[in-house]
């Protein structure tokens, strides 16, 4: 892709699948040149997108493509409830009816719901077509690199997937534009989560630049931008089905992750969990580590940005500690959680189910 000033390219190299994160303004305008440059052009183009999404931007992309291309469209309600079963089936199903096969391409236009989503159907559909992430929101910076692709089940969130890379990931800024404020702060958790787990540096540049969320300016969200992506695909490239080392990419989503089921999908972000997650976590790590002292720089931070710092009261420890014992990460009901010992230096270590309680009891 021809560089110019106000984009930039990061290469996610894992042991499936090289494939280029296009990252910038208007880069959007790469999508027709991407899709016609496979091997075998597209038969026909599924475009996955939401209500929200495509209101604002599909009838404009599909009228980029219809002059090369075959385009469908499937538009699935908004937020973490869609990501289910049944839309899985429904989605499958348009996809037969509209005569996709082998050589067809999905494209997931959206936020991390659907990305999950139309990356799982591409995974399975005729055992597996190609894909291509245009993420719109900042919080899928972090979930469209790396190829984990999964639709959620009562008993868990993402209980129900596979590890399937795109061919590309086109991340234009100029989608984020249209974000409401608490999804740019439920991304924003995914960027300070990254430098937290790996990178000393970007996390005082973090501090020292973003105040609140109002200094996410175009010029330091771009920086935000390529450092996360940048890690995400250091740490991808080392372990694509995390057998080790990708699972620190987890830090603060096991409390996170049983925040959102127990509050009940779409009631706390996917960020706002994780960041109390990473809160909780930290607090622990320093019940572990006696020479870790973080957790009130955290909440000083989590104030200025508006993430919550406490959990409601309509949960309880109990129900928590249920729920996170169903993590991916938990085994023989061991519970398995990413803690912190320094800033950018991580490790996943087994936690008493007393010393959860007790520590989630401080957080009310």
């Amino acid at each position: 892709m021809p560089q110019n000033f106000n984009s930039k390219q990061v290469v996610v190299q894992t042991d499936s699948k090289e494939y280029p994160v296009f990252l910038g303004k208007e880069v959007i305008e790469q999508l027709p040149r991407l899709l016609g440059s496979f091997e075998k052009k597209p038969s026909k183009v599924l475009i996955v997108t939401d209500d929200l999404v495509a209101d604002l931007y599909l009838s404009e992309i599909v009228l980029s493509l219809t002059q090369r291309f075959t385009v469908h469209s499937y538009v699935l309600p908004n937020g973490e409830e869609a990501k289910s079963f049944e839309n899985y089936y429904a989605i499958q199903t348009f996809a037969l009816e509209n005569g996709l096969d082998r050589h067809s391409a999905i494209i997931a236009l959206g936020g991390g719901v659907v990305g999950d989503i139309a990356g799982f159907v591409a995974s399975t559909f005729m055992r597996g077509i190609k894909f291509i992430q245009v993420p719109t929101t900042l919080l899928a910076h972090d979930s469209a690199v790396g190829g984990k692709v999964a639709i959620n089940h009562p008993l868990g969130k993402n209980m129900i997937g596979s590890f399937y890379q795109p061919e590309a990931v086109i991340y234009d800024v100029d989608f984020l534009k249209s974000l409401p404020d608490s999804e740019m702060r439920s991304g924003f958790a995914e960027v300070v989560k990254h430098s937290l787990i790996w990178d000393e540096a970007f996390y005082h540049w973090i501090k020292e630049n973003i105040k609140s969320l109002a200094d996410l300016t175009e010029e330091r969200l771009l920086v935000c931008l390529e450092n996360g992506i940048k890690i995400k695909a250091e740490v991808v490239s080392n372990d694509e089905k995390e057998t080790g080392l990708r699972a620190i990419l987890n830090f603060g989503h096991t409390l996170g992750h049983a925040l959102e089921a127990a509050y009940g999908y779409g009631k706390i972000t996917h960020g706002d969990g994780v960041a109390l997650g990473m809160l909780f976590a930290t607090r622990l790590s320093e019940k572990l580590n006696a020479n870790l002292n973080l957790t009130a720089d955290l909440i000083e931070s989590w104030n200025r940005y508006g993430f919550p710092t406490k959990i409601r009261s309509s949960v309880s420890p109990e129900e928590l500690l249920g729920w996170m014992k169903k993590d991916k990460k938990t085994q023989n009901s061991h519970i398995h959680m990413v803690l912190i010992q320094s800033v950018g230096n991580v490790e996943l270590r087994t936690v008493s189910d007393e010393l959860i309680l007790e520590t989630l009891q401080e957080f009310y």
